[in-house]
């Protein structure tokens, strides 16, 4: 996950809808289906996947009330987090 990818989406959210985010979502996930896509390819599009969830999730944490900072600060510690265990 990149953080400054995150903080993107994050403000696309923002501006325009999360629906956009929700639906281009579910048009990578059904791509991962093509039978001859490479793992390189594949990789790509998981971490595209991953930056839209956790812009999603910022987001989530924002409309609880944390600031942007904040939530985005809460969403990375916690994914660096879980990684360590």
């Amino acid at each position: 996950m990149k953080l400054p990818v995150i903080k993107h989406l994050t403000q696309f959210i923002e501006n325009n809808d999360e629906d956009y985010i929700i639906e281009t979502i579910e048009t990578l996930e059904d791509l991962t289906e093509v039978p001859s896509l490479k793992d390189e390819e594949l990789d790509v599009i998981g971490e595209l996947i991953s930056n839209m969830y956790g812009a999603i999730e910022v987001h989530k944490m924002m409309k609880d009330g944390a600031t942007k900072k904040e939530a985005l600060n809460t969403f990375m510690s916690r994914v660096l987090g879980s990684i360590d265990k």
